[in-house]
């Protein structure tokens, strides 16, 4: 089935499945529903929102005319996506996270092979972030991730790679061509194995996002999608994502990830790094792990909250003791942060 993205950064994304989408569960509570409520008020247009605890969606409802299989741009969701699919390599062993990344793309300039994919999947790699203006997004997409790396891993670092936290930057490309170099497939064939098919991600798949242009750009010939941003998905494929992670890596009575590999992704990976503040995100004070937020933890520095929210508005987290997730779902271009009030009260109110 051929699927495409209309004007990739300005429309939402309806696709058609050969199986049964998820329909309303549950109700959200009052001071969800009323935080909701607003946001439609406010333009906010059609979302989902989802609450889960370890293996079961306790609630997922759909405002604003939004359809139960209507799948959205996420944006900065991808990256959570992307550090699981590392991470089932690493859990097959051939994959490390702490060994260079030359091991496995020797002909990178010194410099960038020496970065480890612990520090890529950090965004502690050394390479330029935000401020490196997104050029992973204004490459061409027919190109291939490990012409995109070399790209990327040409220009010089900006610091040393472990010391300082830089949100944004095309690292993730790399990571991406680690993986298709040690399994001699394309990315998009590698997630569809290791977490697609296992999760039954019947409405993810992956693009090339780009800010620079509305041309759309076909899901064939993509061997360049943005891997820090490129993922379009549903509320209810993520909240199976979620899910997984909430049972330590199980879904349905089978491991697709470890434990280890879960205890890793949600990690603090930063606590000594010098965090460098940008305007992507409105989480100023958090600390991040593998594709993910650590936005809140605990004495002994464990992540109590980990999420990975999107330029537009699409918004997972996960509560590792409580085992709780949950996801509120829009597609909104024009200042997706400027609900982040209502989001904060629709997921605060899953404890109450």
């Amino acid at each position: 089935m051929k699927r495409s993205l209309c004007l990739p950064l300005l429309c939402a994304v309806a696709m058609a499945s050969s199986v049964a989408v998820a329909q309303p569960v549950g109700t959200l509570p009052a001071d969800a529903q009323q935080a909701a409520a607003h946001m439609v008020s406010q333009g906010a247009g059609g979302f989902s929102v989802g609450y889960g605890q370890r293996n079961t969606v306790t609630t997922l409802v759909h405002l604003g005319g939004m359809r139960p299989d209507q799948a959205y741009a996420i944006a900065s969701a991808s990256k959570f996506l992307a550090a699981a699919t590392v991470m089932a390599l690493v859990d097959e062993g051939k994959l490390s996270l702490d060994q260079p990344i030359a091991t496995w793309l020797p002909k990178l300039p010194a410099a960038a092979g020496r970065i480890t994919l612990r520090q890529l999947l950090s965004q502690t790699s050394g390479l330029a972030g935000v401020q490196g203006e997104f050029y992973d997004l204004a490459q061409d997409h027919r190109i291939t991730l490990a012409q995109s790396a070399l790209e990327i891993a040409s220009r010089p670092l900006i610091s040393r790679p472990g010391e300082v936290f830089a949100y944004g930057s095309g690292g993730f490309q790399l990571a991406g061509a680690v993986v298709e170099a040690v399994t001699g497939q394309r990315w998009a064939e590698v997630f569809r194995q290791k977490l697609g098919e296992p999760l039954g991600l019947s409405h993810t798949y992956w693009t090339h996002l780009r800010l620079d242009s509305d041309k759309e750009l076909p899901v064939a010939e993509t061997l360049n999608p943005v891997l820090q941003g490129g993922a379009v998905s549903t509320a209810s494929d993520y909240l199976r994502f979620l899910s997984m992670l909430a049972q330590g890596g199980v879904f349905e009575g089978q491991r697709v990830l470890s434990q280890a590999a879960v205890d890793a992704m949600l990690t603090d990976q930063t606590p000594h790094a010098s965090m460098t503040s940008t305007g992507a995100n409105v989480l100023a004070n958090a600390h991040y792990s593998l594709g993910n937020w650590c936005e809140m933890w605990d004495a002994q520095g464990a992540c109590v909250r980990n999420s990975s929210i999107g330029y537009f508005g699409v918004y997972p987290w996960i509560e590792r003791k409580t085992g709780r997730f949950g996801i509120v779902f829009p597609y909104v271009h024009d200042n997706a942060f400027r609900f982040w009030p209502e989001i904060e009260r629709i997921r605060d109110a899953q404890a109450k």
